[in-house]
């Protein structure tokens, strides 16, 4: 099995966890939507399964995936948004590259600085590092007919 819910107390975040199987980033997806979903956020959506496919890809491709040492992604509802984490075992950081155009990958940290308002990369507890990525909810602002 590749994730398990583990929801804190105050049912604000979900935190899963995952082998570097394929599969893997299908299903983080797909918990991210309910995630969303339950939290009235399905405007982010779009942006943040992006942004989770790309980290979870990452961390699936180049972290030191064991029994002892999964990936975890961590998704936690704000009063502003959303803030998305993907922990991994190693102690590399990403670094975006200038992607070659005619080669099929390289882009997915570029993505994420498109799509994210802000993210970065930072130490953790014990082996490797998290990388990290916030999406605000976009300001709705009253249209002119609706002004008095």
């Amino acid at each position: 099995m590749c994730g398990n819910r583990r929801p804190d107390q105050t049912d604000r975040s979900v935190v899963l966890r995952w082998s570097s199987h394929p599969r893997c980033v299908a299903l983080a997806r797909l918990e991210l939507r309910k995630a969303l979903a339950d939290w009235g956020l399905s405007e982010l959506e779009d942006a943040a399964v992006l942004i989770v496919s790309e980290l979870l890809s990452n961390a699936s491709l180049h972290a030191r995936v064991t029994p002892e040492q999964v990936i975890e992604t961590r998704y936690f509802r704000s009063a502003g948004g959303l803030r998305i984490e993907v922990h991994d075992g190693s102690p590399v950081r990403p670094q975006p590259r200038t992607p070659d155009p005619e080669a099929l990958d390289g882009r997915g940290l570029l993505l994420v600085d498109a799509l994210a308002d802000e993210w970065g990369v930072a130490d953790r507890a014990g082996p490797g590092k998290m990388i990290w990525a916030c999406l605000s909810v976009p300001l709705v602002r009253p249209s002119e007919k609706d002004r008095p």
